[in-house]
């Protein structure tokens, strides 16, 4: 059985790149792909693929609201949320969306092909990755992620200000990931986006700001 699959992403090399691997998957047959939501849905109501590989973070429309739409449109159509963010609130907005898949964009064309034939026989299919990572956020009460992003500066998730206290303690981006069961590729996402959101241009600085924000401590 071939399992028709419609690819969402806004960076076209992305876009491109994926859409040549999964043209070379067995069993997989991309039929178009979208450069953003609202371009995703269209496409879905046009081609009724079984599979929708989902980006969160697109314009116009992201990748929450489109799984939503689809959830509510197409309801048979599985969705597999495919991101660079591996944080709990990304996980578990992507989840409460409608998601049926949560892989991060360093997952093999093996594990892309297995989560895809997975969610196309209606299983859940959640990188090995982030499942102690969604574990943890529902029993520590991640129902309310949004809630606890609030109480961080320069809006920070709590698995960027993780991060940063992890730098502060003196682990290289691998200890990090070893530490977080992440990927290098996450680790250095999220190193990313809290140096962009806190104006910081080396590690020097987040260790700075990571003690004068309460965020760590310094040792004594």
């Amino acid at each position: 059985m071939t399992v028709r699959v419609l690819l969402a992403d806004d960076q076209r090399l992305v876009r491109e790149s994926l859409s040549t691997m999964l043209g070379l998957l067995d069993g997989i047959e991309l039929v178009d792909s979208a450069a953003d939501g609202e371009q995703a849905l269209a496409l879905a109501e046009k081609h009724r693929p079984d599979v929708v590989l989902m980006d969160l973070r697109m314009p116009r429309l992201d990748g929450i609201e489109a799984t939503r739409a689809l959830r509510e449109r197409i309801p048979e159509v599985g969705v597999i949320a495919l991101t660079t963010y591996a944080d709990d609130e990304s996980v578990l907005a992507a989840l409460r969306a409608g998601a049926r898949g949560y892989l991060t964009k360093d997952a093999s064309g093996e594990d892309i092909r297995a989560a895809i034939l997975c969610v196309a026989a209606g299983e859940a299919a959640l990188d090995p990755a982030i499942q102690g990572h969604v574990v943890a956020a529902l029993v520590g009460g991640g129902a309310q992620p949004s809630a606890s992003s609030r109480a961080l500066p320069d809006e920070l998730t709590p698995r960027e200000a993780e991060v940063l206290a992890l730098i502060a303690e003196g682990l290289s981006n691998d200890e990090i990931a070893e530490r977080l069961v992440v990927s290098r590729t996450t680790v250095k996402s999220h190193i990313n986006h809290l140096f962009a959101k806190a104006g910081i241009r080396d590690r020097a600085q987040a260790v700075n700001y990571a003690y004068r924000t309460g965020l760590a401590q310094p040792p004594r």
